[in-house]
């Protein structure tokens, strides 16, 4: 199960004091990579991103390897991404996720509310039995892993099979953006009043089947209140509304679940939640969430298939 919420980790900082009979000098600053002596030679890919990215929406793209951007990964191991894949993969995030916000609610909103900065990264990190395929940091910046994954229809080697990698990236930026609209405009305490008492923090112990009986969209939406809101809105644009219908119409057990809650229960949990995110964007953003959910899918599915 991925990991992406907002994640911070402290490392523990090792002072080393020692003593030598003559300080060496280190030589010209600019020759220390990553403090001000690195140059670049600008390559197509820049300037597709500069073109595309960065004029019209001020979004930059780290895609050369930097270890500093990944402080909470030193102890993983990575690899950077293959430079065809940064156009594909951004470009494709403009289609499903910038054009239908923009086409909703417009440039000046997109413009004022986005993440600046994207960090692409070739692999995917490991964390405590899960896999990280995003974070977010201060609704800024945007770390997406396992970039040398992402294949779509007409790029070698693609097969149906690589939809999940594709969608699982949509699924993150979706997830992370709804943080971002929540940190400026807060949601509803009614969006999670009747899921309060299920939220745990024991989430990976919890079955997606457990979860989806107890009105959870995910099993990751069990996790917390700020995570069910972004699982409930990103699951929904990714997945579309027949895709939502089918998930909440499957909760058909009979008694009650480990902690009483009846299907029916769980039903109108989904339900709730579902109308509480409809709500919540026309009042806080002006926007048919509904429009905007057929919008993202119509990008995806043009993608992929």
């Amino acid at each position: 199960m991925k990991i992406i919420k907002l994640s911070f980790l402290v490392l523990p900082l090792a002072l080393f004091a020692s003593s030598c009979k003559k300080e060496e000098a280190l030589g010209p600053i600019d020759n220390i990579p990553g403090l001000g002596g690195d140059t670049w030679a600008s390559t197509s890919t820049d300037r597709w991103i500069h073109s595309n990215l960065t004029l019209p929406f001020n979004i930059g793209v780290k895609y050369k390897w930097d270890q500093s951007e990944l402080q909470s990964d030193m102890d993983k191991t990575l690899v950077p991404p293959k430079e065809e894949k940064i156009i594909p993969v951004m470009d494709a995030i403009k289609k499903a996720w910038i054009d239908p916000y923009i086409a909703e609610a417009g440039l000046p909103f997109f413009k004022k509310i986005s993440p600046k900065f994207f960090v692409l990264e070739g692999s995917p990190a490991y964390q405590s039995g899960a896999i990280k395929l995003g974070t977010a940091e201060g609704g800024r910046k945007v770390v997406l892993y396992n970039i040398n994954g992402f294949r779509i229809k007409g790029m070698p080697g693609y097969t149906p099979g690589d939809t999940a990698t594709v969608i699982e990236m949509f699924h993150v930026i979706q997830h992370e953006f709804a943080h971002i609209l929540d940190q400026n405009i807060k949601v509803p305490i009614e969006f999670s009043a009747s899921s309060a008492r299920s939220y745990t923090s024991d989430w990976l112990n919890v079955t997606e089947q457990d979860a989806l009986d107890e009105g959870f969209i995910t099993q990751y939406s069990i996790s917390g209140k700020a995570d069910d809101w972004a699982e409930m809105v990103s699951m929904m644009l990714v997945y579309g509304k027949p895709w939502f219908d089918q998930l909440v119409n499957s909760i058909n057990y009979t008694g009650t679940t480990a902690s009483g809650t009846t299907a029916a229960e769980a039903k109108a949990r989904l339900r709730q939640k579902e109308a509480s995110v409809v709500a919540y964007f026309k009042q806080a953003w002006n926007m048919d969430f509904y429009s905007l959910q057929t919008r993202t899918k119509t990008a995806i599915n043009s993608l992929l298939y």
